[in-house]
């Protein structure tokens, strides 16, 4: 196999395994030039193998991917391999996002790689109320003395992060919040909102349900892409937090379904 039959094949892996990455990402990954990636893209678009989005590519689920047939069964997600992707776009939607909490809010706040730049980047005085089902957000809100931490327990799912149980769905059905900060693994035009695994689908239905305002914060590499549980359709939402690279595709879809777009 030569060198770039080789990187194509780990591109694919990469993008098969997170939600997408950035050309300057894949370039950094393989130490090669980010014309090399842009080569090696194009070429994976060619054949319908990624989707490519002015600097950013995911996996292309679609049947129309000649790998897909191969790997109809498998989704790998963990929240430790997705976590270096997207870095700098995921933190500048992190802190946008911290704007937005006020004094005295109760706002729910998801798993995710994206919502845990918002906790990583609370200031130490904002005092509120934080109702999270993350190990890693309740590590960040723990140096955070003003901020009351509503946590459900349950069973601790290595992949995402996320503690999840019956008892602890019933505690979040009976809380109420000003603001929830949604994440996602992808976002379509019309299947909607979706993420990795379905033990995440209740927790966030419910939050959904029961906040006065849903915000999603998202990089551009989750639009146009699926993965396997459905969360809600995109008018659930009232504002999305995203990054540069969005396609305007995306941003005009947005208007016209009256989602408000912040663009960081």
């Amino acid at each position: 196999m030569s060198k770039k039959e080789d990187r194509l094949n780990k591109i694919i892996s990469i993008l098969k395994k997170s939600n997408g990455a950035s050309v300057k990402e894949l370039a950094s990954e393989f130490d090669v030039s980010e014309m090399t990636i842009r080569r090696d893209l194009k070429e994976l678009e060619e054949k319908n193998i990624i989707d490519n989005f002015y600097g950013a590519a995911v996996f292309n689920p679609r049947e129309d991917n000649p790998i897909t047939f191969a790997d109809k069964n498998e989704f790998n997600y963990t929240i430790s391999e997705n976590s270096h992707l997207m870095d700098f776009e995921k933190n500048k939607i992190g802190k946008k996002a911290v704007e937005m909490i006020q004094e005295g809010d109760v706002v729910a706040i998801d798993v995710g790689t994206t919502t845990e730049k918002l906790t990583q980047n609370i200031p130490t005085d904002l005092d509120f109320t934080a109702v999270i089902f993350s190990a890693n957000n309740l590590i960040h809100l723990l140096a955070r003395p003003n901020v009351k931490i509503v946590m459900p327990g349950g069973e601790f799912h290595r992949d995402t992060g996320m503690f999840e149980s019956s008892e602890g769905l019933a505690i979040i059905e009976n809380t109420r919040t000003t603001k929830l900060f949604l994440s996602a693994a992808g976002i379509h035009e019309r299947l909607g909102i979706t993420c990795a695994y379905s033990y995440e689908v209740a927790i966030k239905k419910s939050v959904i349900k029961n906040s006065l305002e849903v915000i999603l914060l998202a990089d551009s590499s989750k639009f146009s892409n699926i993965s396997p549980a459905f969360i809600c359709n995109l008018d659930c939402v009232d504002k999305v937090i995203t990054d540069s690279l969005i396609n305007e595709k995306w941003v005009k879809l947005l208007k016209e379904k009256g989602i408000e777009l912040i663009i960081v």
